[in-house]
């Protein structure tokens, strides 16, 4: 399976940035992907205001994409804003089809952390979401998901043997080192590939440093078996990258972590299974993100 990652920077334009989504996805299709991951916030970055860009999938940001997808024959997945219920926006990732079809990730996890604070002006969503592409089970995962190792052997357990990422991830100490070991270790948790694809650093300077999660760079591939198999620096780059999907399936049986895992029960009652000497419960594929 061909693969591009399109690390590109997003400014606070969603018409500039839907002119760089086509010509990415053109790009990229030209030289043979299937699918085209693009970062979180593809549609605007982050530090402006989104109530204002925020759209539903029927929308002209998403149709223009979707018209990109169909044209390069192609499947596109780019972070985006729909509106919520409540007056904020959900963090909602596309998936366009060659033919048309859109699908939606909505954030399960928000970035309350590092001083930022998502949840103020970005409503959770509910649903993992895996699609298919040429038979190949697809997951979604935004960002701050990363740290939550139960989505992505949720998602493996559905089918997934990609997990995309797309993410604009925040600056600061030890964070560049943080978001290197969470994309490997979901790779090895889950015993598939990730694609981890960032918001390149912005060249604004003031942009860069304004306290908003606009990206460092840095996307990355990782195989089941934790080794890093494309890593770019901070600076913008659209590539494409051949997956042997085949590397799943051995992962899978030498390192059935997937297989092997038990359910842990809940400590602290009268009744503790564990500390009783009990044979714990097999684990199963039902609801393992909720």
């Amino acid at each position: 399976m061909r693969v591009a990652m399109a690390q590109i920077s997003s400014s606070g334009d969603p018409d500039a940035n839907l002119e760089t989504v086509r010509a990415a996805t053109a790009d990229a299709a030209s030289r043979g992907a299937r699918l085209v991951v693009f970062p979180e916030a593809a549609m605007c970055r982050f530090g402006v205001p989104l109530e204002p860009v925020a759209e539903d999938l029927d929308g002209p940001w998403a149709r223009g994409v979707s018209e990109a997808a169909e044209s390069a024959g192609v499947t596109v997945v780019a972070g985006m804003f729909t509106p919520s219920d409540d007056g904020r926006v959900f963090n909602t990732v596309l998936v366009a089809g060659p033919d048309g079809t859109r699908l939606r990730y909505d954030k399960l996890h928000l970035y309350d952390a590092f001083g930022f604070t998502e949840s103020k002006t970005v409503a959770p969503g509910s649903s993992p979401l895996v699609f298919d592409v040429d038979g190949v089970g697809v997951g979604v995962a935004t960002c701050y998901d990363i740290r939550f190792p139960r989505l992505f052997t949720h998602l493996a357990r559905r089918g997934a043997q990609l997990i995309v990422v797309p993410t604009s991830w925040g600056a600061g100490p030890g964070k560049l080192h943080q978001w290197q070991i969470l994309a490997t270790a979901r790779a090895l948790d889950s015993t598939t590939f990730v694609a981890a694809v960032g918001q390149a650093r912005p060249t604004d300077e003031a942009v860069a440093s304004s306290g908003a999660p606009t990206g460092i760079g840095h996307s990355q591939i990782t195989d089941p078996f934790g080794t890093v198999v494309a890593a770019y620096d901070e600076a913008v780059r659209v590539d494409v990258h051949e997956l042997d999907l085949g590397v799943v399936d051995k992962a899978r049986t030498l390192l059935a972590v997937l297989a092997n895992e038990r359910e842990l029960p809940a400590g602290g009652g009268e009744h503790d299974p564990a500390a009783a000497g009990e044979p714990l419960h097999q684990a199963d594929d039902r609801g393992r993100n909720q």
